[in-house]
């Protein structure tokens, strides 16, 4: 039986999962129409939330979840394609560019949705908090750029297809379980552990910030009929 080592800590898969659904809920409650405006909203701070979290576990995260290990630099990806034999226990550099292109396009749609009024039911807790032109310019950000998101989930899945069929490596499994084979991986790749608790902190101090800014530091903007 093949030995497998720890790569992806717990904390780290369940935000992908989450993540990833999170992202799925959002299309889909803004799709389905207006009367389901408020479940959009509240995953959008879930979003929010899961994003600080990982923004946070980037740095003091296990080994292949901090960004230090998979920051992806023009040498990182040239000395990648030029050796398909390279083993790459976490995000290859590739993956990364993607990675990063996420976190920072799914950040625009989140954080420009509390700025825009849907001119109906529901108003962002900032909205006209920074004045008419911010909140043009935010309505034109979230309205735009989950079509990039799109595309860019498309190519995600595309490669995940790729990787599976043509090079023989399931992306998916180790992303579920956190394992992968040991002949996938250099020797000292592993994890020891998951830092479970550190997670679980980290998560509760981000619920924490999402509530203080979404209701708590969220300005009374006064209003005139």
């Amino acid at each position: 039986m093949t030995k497998q080592h720890l790569i992806w800590d717990l904390p780290t898969r369940i935000f992908h999962w989450a993540f990833a659904l999170v992202i799925i809920g959002c299309w889909a409650t803004h799709e389905l129409g207006s009367e389901y405006i408020d479940w959009h909203m509240q995953l959008g701070y879930v979003a929010i939330g899961l994003l600080c979290f990982r923004v946070i576990w980037g740095f003091i995260g296990t080994k292949h979840a901090r960004f230090a290990s998979f920051f992806p630099t023009p040498t990182k990806i040239k000395r990648y394609l030029s050796d398909d034999k390279r083993k790459v226990a976490g995000h290859n550099p590739l993956g990364s560019l993607m990675v990063f292109a996420m976190l920072v396009l799914v950040m625009l749609q989140a954080a420009s949705g509390l700025f825009i009024d849907d001119e109906i039911f529901t108003t962002g807790p900032y909205f006209n908090a920074l004045g008419s032109d911010v909140d043009k310019v935010m309505s034109t950000i979230h309205h735009n750029a989950f079509d990039i998101i799109a595309i860019a989930i498309f190519v995600h899945v595309a490669a995940v297809v790729f990787y599976q069929r043509v090079k023989k490596q399931n992306l998916v499994k180790p992303m579920v379980t956190g394992y992968k084979n040991e002949d996938e991986i250099n020797t000292g790749d592993a994890i020891s552990g998951s830092k479970v608790w550190l997670g679980i902190i980290i998560a509760l101090l981000c619920a924490g910030f999402v509530y203080w800014l979404v209701v708590i530091n969220a300005p009374v903007v006064e209003e005139y009929w």
